[in-house]
């Protein structure tokens, strides 16, 4: 019952253009990054880029939000610049969340999951679109989903709550996942008010996600969380208690913190965690091996901005966060931003791509040492 072709629900829009170079508009001397990394354009021209999706044949996948276009861009000659650019989609509903299976590019669209069948073989042509699910929450508040397929074959989805804090009923602030077509729906974790990244360890299969503390609780609270997943079903605290122990002023009445899973490390309030990623590359030092990378997308309504940045949490010997530190700056000068990380993707030889939705670019970055 999840399988049928759209008739003509989603408006199409194909073709291809050139890429803009990065002299357009970037002035990439504001980035600071650490000694021997450089960031460039790897595809500009992509308005309100989000997420990233790296596919078995090369072609990265970007979403948007508020434009509500998904992108293909290619890399023919692998000089970490992309050469064609394809809108593969259009009009459809806050399609943030993408994730590629077999060939096929599964994409979010308000209430519903449809799939691109043998994308990278028609960019210039793209399928009609397949329908995956039609039921899931259609809310405008936090309904830009985040998707990803995991070791299990599974569709990971996020279901964010519909509102800056309430009680709302199972699938609402949660995280769930089913089989490619639809079926067997489980809720993976409770408690969650809105994830937009998450991600599995390298080094021992758990699953990650990062989520964005509530608003209007002051500028230092509450923190915005890293999560480790550790049985499914597990709730996270959304809306009775944030972070590891604040009760919420509306909500918390009568819980008790350690009722709840605690998040493994604080990021700090209104950062705004998006996109994380566990660096497996070889082109990076070897310090840098098994460690993740949160983008944070930046405050809107603290007094003074945070964020704004890409931070590398660091994990100790025990496979425990230990510490973070800055790794990608320079997006907000003063009290003004002109980029807002979104998501990151490791590219095969071992550069990362970073998504800015303000610039509307996918940078690459790089490492090297000078002889």
């Amino acid at each position: 019952m999840f399988t049928k072709l759209l008739s003509l629900t989603i408006p199409m829009i194909i073709g291809a253009s050139s890429c803009l170079s990065q002299s357009q508009s970037h002035d990439l001397s504001r980035i600071v990054l650490p000694d021997g990394f450089e960031i460039s354009v790897f595809a500009d021209g992509l308005e309100n880029a989000r997420s990233i999706e790296l596919a078995d044949d090369g072609v990265v996948y970007v979403s948007t939000r508020n434009r509500g276009s998904v992108y293909a861009v290619v890399d023919d000659d692998k000089d970490g610049v992309a050469d064609r650019k394809y809108t593969i989609a259009t009009g459809l509903t806050l399609p943030n969340g993408i994730a590629h299976r077999n060939g096929s590019l599964f994409v979010s669209d308000g209430a519903r999951i449809v799939r691109l069948d043998s994308i990278g073989a028609r960019l210039d042509d793209p399928p009609k679109p397949v329908m995956v699910v039609d039921d899931l929450p259609g809310d405008v508040t936090h309904g830009w989903r985040y998707m990803d397929f995991g070791p299990d074959d599974r569709l990971y989805v996020s279901i964010g709550a519909p509102c800056n804090v309430c009680v709302r009923e199972d699938p609402y602030a949660s995280i769930i996942s089913m089989k490619p077509d639809g079926s067997d729906r489980r809720i993976v974790a409770r408690g969650v008010r809105n994830s937009l990244g998450f991600t599995w360890s390298p080094i021992d299969g758990s699953f990650w996600f990062s989520d964005n503390g509530r608003d209007r609780m002051g500028d230092d609270v509450p923190s915005c969380e890293l999560n480790r997943l550790t049985e499914e079903g597990a709730h996270f605290g959304f809306p009775f208690v944030h972070a590891s122990d604040v009760l919420d002023p509306e909500f918390g009445e009568g819980h008790d913190p350690s009722d709840y899973v605690a998040p493994e490390f604080g990021l700090g309030a209104h950062v705004a965690p998006l996109g994380i990623e566990f660096y497996t590359g070889d082109m990076f030092p070897p310090e840098y091996k098994n460690q993740l990378f949160v983008a944070e997308h930046g405050s809107w309504n603290r007094s003074a901005k945070v964020g704004y940045r890409v931070v590398l949490v660091r994990f100790d010997e025990n496979g425990e966060p230990a510490g973070e530190e800055v790794f990608v700056a320079g997006f907000l000068q003063g009290e003004s931003a002109w980029g807002r990380p979104v998501d990151l993707e490791q590219l095969p030889d071992g550069s990362l791509l970073l998504s800015d939705d303000q610039a509307g670019v996918v940078y690459r970055i790089s490492y090297s040492v000078d002889d």
